[in-house]
Protein backbone atom coordinates (compact mmCIF):
# COMPACT_ATOMS: atom_id res chain seq x y z
CA UNK A 1 0.00 0.00 0.00
CA UNK A 2 1.40 3.54 -0.85
CA UNK A 3 2.42 5.68 2.01
CA UNK A 4 0.03 8.12 1.06
CA UNK A 5 -2.99 5.96 1.67
CA UNK A 6 -4.57 5.62 4.69
CA UNK A 7 -7.27 3.06 4.41
CA UNK A 8 -7.09 0.86 0.62
CA UNK A 9 -10.26 -1.84 0.04
CA UNK A 10 -10.62 -4.07 -3.39
CA UNK A 11 -13.27 -5.99 -4.03
CA UNK A 12 -14.80 -6.40 -0.79
CA UNK A 13 -17.63 -9.01 -0.32
CA UNK A 14 -20.10 -9.48 2.67
CA UNK A 15 -23.17 -11.75 2.59
CA UNK A 16 -25.36 -12.48 5.80
CA UNK A 17 -27.29 -15.73 4.92
CA UNK A 18 -29.38 -15.19 2.03
CA UNK A 19 -28.76 -11.66 1.82
CA UNK A 20 -25.41 -10.36 0.28
CA UNK A 21 -24.28 -6.50 1.71
CA UNK A 22 -21.65 -6.21 -0.16
CA UNK A 23 -20.90 -6.70 -3.38
CA UNK A 24 -17.47 -5.64 -4.38
CA UNK A 25 -16.85 -2.53 -2.34
CA UNK A 26 -13.85 -0.53 -4.26
CA UNK A 27 -11.56 2.79 -2.58
CA UNK A 28 -8.92 4.29 -1.02
CA UNK A 29 -8.64 7.28 2.09
CA UNK A 30 -5.71 9.12 1.41
CA UNK A 31 -3.64 10.18 4.29
CA UNK A 32 -4.89 13.06 6.66
CA UNK A 33 -7.88 13.00 4.39
CA UNK A 34 -11.96 12.83 5.82
CA UNK A 35 -13.63 10.39 3.31
CA UNK A 36 -17.23 10.43 3.75
CA UNK A 37 -19.25 6.88 2.89
CA UNK A 38 -22.61 7.96 2.39
CA UNK A 39 -25.45 6.00 1.86
CA UNK A 40 -28.92 5.35 3.24
CA UNK A 41 -29.97 3.06 6.00
CA UNK A 42 -28.85 -0.64 4.97
CA UNK A 43 -26.21 0.18 2.43
CA UNK A 44 -23.86 -1.53 4.04
CA UNK A 45 -21.78 1.50 5.44
CA UNK A 46 -21.76 -0.36 9.25
CA UNK A 47 -20.17 -2.86 7.33
CA UNK A 48 -17.32 -1.71 5.66
CA UNK A 49 -16.30 -0.12 8.80
CA UNK A 50 -16.81 -3.05 10.91
CA UNK A 51 -15.00 -5.44 8.83
CA UNK A 52 -11.98 -2.56 8.55
CA UNK A 53 -12.14 -2.25 12.25
CA UNK A 54 -11.12 -6.59 12.58
CA UNK A 55 -15.14 -6.82 14.00
CA UNK A 56 -16.07 -8.91 10.66
CA UNK A 57 -14.51 -10.77 8.48
CA UNK A 58 -15.08 -10.53 4.74
CA UNK A 59 -16.34 -12.85 2.25
CA UNK A 60 -14.17 -12.02 -0.49
CA UNK A 61 -12.00 -8.85 -1.17
CA UNK A 62 -9.13 -7.31 0.30
CA UNK A 63 -8.60 -5.11 2.77
CA UNK A 64 -5.80 -2.87 4.36
CA UNK A 65 -5.85 -0.04 7.30
CA UNK A 66 -2.78 1.86 7.81
CA UNK A 67 -0.52 -0.51 5.32
CA UNK A 68 -1.70 -3.49 7.82
CA UNK A 69 -3.86 -6.02 5.99
CA UNK A 70 -6.78 -6.66 7.76
CA UNK A 71 -7.26 -10.40 7.52
CA UNK A 72 -3.36 -11.10 8.28
CA UNK A 73 -2.68 -8.94 10.83
CA UNK A 74 -5.84 -7.43 12.85
CA UNK A 75 -3.73 -6.67 16.03
CA UNK A 76 -1.87 -4.66 14.00
CA UNK A 77 -4.18 -2.65 12.51
CA UNK A 78 -6.23 -2.64 16.13
CA UNK A 79 -3.26 -0.72 17.17
CA UNK A 80 -3.35 1.67 14.52
CA UNK A 81 -7.29 2.67 14.56
CA UNK A 82 -9.84 4.22 16.78
CA UNK A 83 -13.51 3.28 16.09
CA UNK A 84 -16.44 5.89 17.69
CA UNK A 85 -19.59 4.13 17.00
CA UNK A 86 -23.17 5.92 16.18
CA UNK A 87 -24.39 6.09 19.94
CA UNK A 88 -21.45 8.12 22.73
CA UNK A 89 -19.84 5.37 24.63
CA UNK A 90 -19.14 7.17 28.00
CA UNK A 91 -19.77 6.39 31.23
CA UNK A 92 -22.25 8.55 32.61
CA UNK A 93 -21.27 8.00 36.00
CA UNK A 94 -18.31 9.04 35.93
CA UNK A 95 -16.71 12.77 35.58
CA UNK A 96 -15.42 13.49 31.99
CA UNK A 97 -11.97 13.65 33.03
CA UNK A 98 -12.55 9.89 34.53
CA UNK A 99 -13.72 8.73 31.35
CA UNK A 100 -10.49 9.60 29.18
CA UNK A 101 -8.16 8.76 32.66
CA UNK A 102 -9.84 4.88 32.48
CA UNK A 103 -9.28 4.56 28.28
CA UNK A 104 -5.95 5.94 28.82
CA UNK A 105 -5.29 3.14 31.94
CA UNK A 106 -6.59 0.85 29.78
CA UNK A 107 -4.30 1.33 27.08
CA UNK A 108 -1.20 1.39 29.71
CA UNK A 109 -0.12 4.93 29.10
CA UNK A 110 1.58 6.61 31.58
CA UNK A 111 -0.17 9.78 33.45
CA UNK A 112 -3.60 9.42 32.31
CA UNK A 113 -4.63 12.53 34.00
CA UNK A 114 -2.11 14.58 31.92
CA UNK A 115 -3.66 13.15 29.15
CA UNK A 116 -7.16 13.74 30.05
CA UNK A 117 -6.11 16.96 30.90
CA UNK A 118 -4.47 18.00 27.21
CA UNK A 119 -7.85 16.26 25.85
CA UNK A 120 -10.39 17.95 27.59
CA UNK A 121 -8.43 21.62 26.71
CA UNK A 122 -8.30 20.20 22.92
CA UNK A 123 -11.56 19.71 22.71
CA UNK A 124 -13.13 22.45 24.95
CA UNK A 125 -14.15 20.86 27.74
CA UNK A 126 -12.03 22.13 30.28
CA UNK A 127 -14.78 23.42 32.43
CA UNK A 128 -16.98 20.64 32.18
CA UNK A 129 -14.00 17.96 33.13
CA UNK A 130 -15.14 17.58 36.63
CA UNK A 131 -18.57 16.72 35.94
CA UNK A 132 -20.26 13.77 35.46
CA UNK A 133 -20.80 12.82 32.00
CA UNK A 134 -24.50 12.17 32.32
CA UNK A 135 -25.30 15.55 32.83
CA UNK A 136 -23.29 16.73 29.33
CA UNK A 137 -25.26 18.19 25.92
CA UNK A 138 -25.23 15.82 22.88
CA UNK A 139 -22.76 18.03 21.58
CA UNK A 140 -20.56 17.52 24.50
CA UNK A 141 -20.43 13.65 25.04
CA UNK A 142 -19.78 13.16 21.30
CA UNK A 143 -16.87 15.48 22.04
CA UNK A 144 -16.21 13.54 25.09
CA UNK A 145 -16.11 10.32 22.74
CA UNK A 146 -14.14 11.19 20.04
CA UNK A 147 -12.04 12.50 22.44
CA UNK A 148 -11.51 9.14 24.00
CA UNK A 149 -11.26 7.64 20.89
CA UNK A 150 -8.00 9.58 20.26
CA UNK A 151 -6.09 8.33 23.53
CA UNK A 152 -2.92 6.66 22.35
CA UNK A 153 -3.03 8.51 18.85
CA UNK A 154 -4.47 6.14 16.43
CA UNK A 155 -3.50 7.10 12.58
CA UNK A 156 -7.08 6.02 11.83
CA UNK A 157 -9.92 7.07 12.94
CA UNK A 158 -13.49 5.60 12.05
CA UNK A 159 -17.00 7.84 12.88
CA UNK A 160 -19.83 5.64 11.96
CA UNK A 161 -22.83 8.65 11.82
CA UNK A 162 -21.10 10.39 14.55
CA UNK A 163 -24.24 13.05 14.46
CA UNK A 164 -26.70 10.78 14.64
CA UNK A 165 -29.40 12.05 17.19
CA UNK A 166 -28.05 15.82 17.81
CA UNK A 167 -29.68 18.81 17.41
CA UNK A 168 -28.16 21.42 14.80
CA UNK A 169 -25.83 22.95 17.12
CA UNK A 170 -24.52 20.13 18.52
CA UNK A 171 -23.79 18.49 14.71
CA UNK A 172 -22.12 22.21 13.89
CA UNK A 173 -19.67 21.13 17.30
CA UNK A 174 -19.13 18.15 16.39
CA UNK A 175 -18.31 18.63 12.46
CA UNK A 176 -15.48 21.22 13.67
CA UNK A 177 -14.18 18.73 16.01
CA UNK A 178 -13.65 16.16 12.86
CA UNK A 179 -12.35 19.34 10.54
CA UNK A 180 -9.19 19.95 13.30
CA UNK A 181 -8.79 16.13 13.60
CA UNK A 182 -7.76 16.03 10.07
CA UNK A 183 -5.96 19.22 10.08
CA UNK A 184 -3.73 17.27 12.75
CA UNK A 185 -3.03 14.59 10.43
CA UNK A 186 -5.81 12.02 11.42
CA UNK A 187 -7.01 10.34 8.31
CA UNK A 188 -10.82 9.89 8.81
CA UNK A 189 -12.97 7.54 7.56
CA UNK A 190 -16.99 9.20 8.26
CA UNK A 191 -20.23 7.04 6.93
CA UNK A 192 -23.26 9.20 7.10
CA UNK A 193 -26.61 9.44 5.54
CA UNK A 194 -26.81 13.16 6.09
CA UNK A 195 -25.62 14.93 2.15
CA UNK A 196 -25.02 18.19 4.13
CA UNK A 197 -22.62 16.47 6.50
CA UNK A 198 -20.52 15.24 4.00
CA UNK A 199 -20.79 18.25 2.12
CA UNK A 200 -19.30 19.93 4.75
CA UNK A 201 -16.81 17.84 5.72
CA UNK A 202 -15.54 15.58 3.10
CA UNK A 203 -12.46 15.78 1.28
CA UNK A 204 -13.70 13.09 -0.80
CA UNK A 205 -17.10 11.33 -0.97
CA UNK A 206 -18.06 7.73 -2.24
CA UNK A 207 -21.82 6.71 -2.32
CA UNK A 208 -22.60 3.17 -1.60
CA UNK A 209 -25.73 1.97 -2.97
CA UNK A 210 -26.86 -1.21 -3.23
CA UNK A 211 -23.72 -3.24 -2.06
CA UNK A 212 -21.47 -1.33 -4.48
CA UNK A 213 -19.57 2.05 -4.45
CA UNK A 214 -21.42 3.82 -7.60
CA UNK A 215 -19.54 7.25 -7.17
CA UNK A 216 -16.45 8.35 -5.99
CA UNK A 217 -14.90 11.72 -6.18
CA UNK A 218 -14.33 15.67 -4.87
CA UNK A 219 -17.91 17.28 -3.93
CA UNK A 220 -16.67 19.23 -7.36
CA UNK A 221 -16.29 16.41 -9.60
CA UNK A 222 -19.23 14.90 -8.30
CA UNK A 223 -21.44 18.21 -9.35
CA UNK A 224 -20.04 17.69 -12.60
CA UNK A 225 -21.92 14.37 -12.78
CA UNK A 226 -25.16 16.64 -13.45
CA UNK A 227 -26.08 19.05 -15.85
CA UNK A 228 -24.65 22.83 -16.15
CA UNK A 229 -26.18 25.07 -13.16
CA UNK A 230 -28.84 27.46 -14.48
CA UNK A 231 -28.28 30.94 -13.71
CA UNK A 232 -31.28 32.55 -12.21
CA UNK A 233 -31.51 35.57 -9.58
CA UNK A 234 -33.12 35.07 -6.73
CA UNK A 235 -33.49 36.65 -3.19
CA UNK A 236 -31.69 34.60 -1.11
CA UNK A 237 -33.37 32.77 1.99
CA UNK A 238 -31.73 31.89 5.08
CA UNK A 239 -32.04 28.56 5.95
CA UNK A 240 -34.05 26.90 9.22
CA UNK A 241 -30.75 25.71 10.59
CA UNK A 242 -29.38 29.70 10.02
CA UNK A 243 -32.66 30.69 11.72
CA UNK A 244 -32.00 28.14 14.53
CA UNK A 245 -28.65 29.19 14.81
CA UNK A 246 -29.50 32.72 14.98
CA UNK A 247 -32.22 32.35 17.61
CA UNK A 248 -30.58 29.99 19.97
CA UNK A 249 -26.73 30.55 18.84
CA UNK A 250 -24.24 32.69 20.72
CA UNK A 251 -25.34 33.99 24.37
CA UNK A 252 -28.66 32.46 23.70
CA UNK A 253 -30.47 35.54 23.12
CA UNK A 254 -34.11 36.35 21.48
CA UNK A 255 -34.29 37.98 18.78
CA UNK A 256 -34.83 41.56 18.64
CA UNK A 257 -38.60 40.96 16.93
CA UNK A 258 -39.47 39.05 20.21
CA UNK A 259 -37.88 41.56 22.42
CA UNK A 260 -39.99 44.47 21.06
CA UNK A 261 -43.34 42.85 21.19
CA UNK A 262 -42.56 41.60 25.16
CA UNK A 263 -41.98 45.39 25.82
CA UNK A 264 -45.37 47.02 23.81
CA UNK A 265 -47.06 44.32 26.08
Amino acid sequence: MSTATAIRVAGLEKSFKDVSVLRGVDFDVARGSIFALLGSNGAGKTTVVNILSTLLHADAGEASVNGFDVATEPQEVRESISLTGQFAAVDEILTGRENLMLIARLRHLSDPGAIADALLTRFSLSEAGGRRAGTYSGGMRRRLDIAMSLIGDPPVIFLDEPTTGLDPQARIEVWQTVKELADSGTSVLLTTQYLDEAEQLADRIAILHEGRIIVDGTLAELKQLLPAAKVEYVQKQPTLEEVFLAIVGEGGSEPAAATESEERS
